[in-house]
């Protein structure tokens, strides 16, 4: 949910300029992919782990995860500033560490029937999907319909982000979603982070340079990752005994 802040910060900075980064979207691109393929290698590290020794995993989660965190907002002001040479290697520590942490809502998939290996290449699938979709209708986007989508999107996410923290929170006194609440937040979150990916191809050229390539790609991994996270939630609740 990192995104957050950056939906704050790219909106800000758009409202008022016209493209400030034309190639900033096809030369993020790559490392967009080389992320999103570092993920997948962290998230297989991640179930090797939890196969073999859970309460290490559990451990070692915890740390990744603040590790992560901490990781984002370095990446993101290295990223801003267009020092690509220091960025990048920070870029790939945290695709991988967000690979790990991911580990334990892709061993729960795994584990449900119905879901499985087929669920998570349905939940792949749907990103890639997206991806499509929101180049072609976010690159043609109006100002006023882009600015207006951004800001729904951005109000959105951080309501959901609301939502979540209490669904968190709630767990800890064993208080625990119904099943038709998680499949509202997931599909919300699923509808929430499409309409992210389409704010992107419209706000990222708007936002950043050229050369600011590194953080229009952690823009859009963050949206593909969130979205990868709330097709999986939504099949597993689907499939929730």
């Amino acid at each position: 949910m990192s995104n957050t802040s950056n939906f704050q910060n790219a909106f800000q900075k758009a409202r008022s300029q016209s493209l400030v980064g034309p190639n900033v979207i096809p030369k993020a691109l790559p490392f967009l992919g080389g992320g999103l393929v570092l993920t997948a290698l962290g998230t297989y590290g991640g179930l090797s782990v939890l196969t073999n020794s859970p309460n290490l995993f559990v451990t070692t989660f915890w740390g990744a995860l603040i590790l992560e965190l901490i990781l984002f907002f370095a990446v993101r002001g290295v990223a801003e500033k267009a020092n690509n040479s220091v960025a990048l290697p920070l870029l790939v520590t945290y695709s991988l560490l967000s690979g790990y942490t991911l580990a334990g809502i892709v061993s729960l998939a795994l584990s449900t029937q119905g879901v499985g290996i087929e669920g998570i290449g349905i939940a792949a699938l749907g990103c890639g999907v997206t991806f499509i979709a929101a180049r072609q209708i976010g690159s043609n986007l109006g100002d006023e319909d882009g600015l207006a989508l951004t800001q729904t999107v951005q109000l959105g996410i951080i309501a959901l982000l609301v939502v979540l923290v209490a669904q968190l929170l709630l767990g800890f006194f064993g208080i625990y979603t119904p099943t038709w609440l998680e499949i509202g937040i997931s599909g919300l979150g699923v509808l929430l982070f499409c309409g992210a990916a389409v704010v992107d191809f419209y706000i990222l050229p708007r936002t950043y340079r050229d050369e600011q390539y590194l953080s229009a790609a952690l823009s859009m991994y963050l949206t593909y990752i969130n979205l990868f996270i709330f097709i999986l939630r939504l099949l597993i609740a689907f499939n929730r005994d």
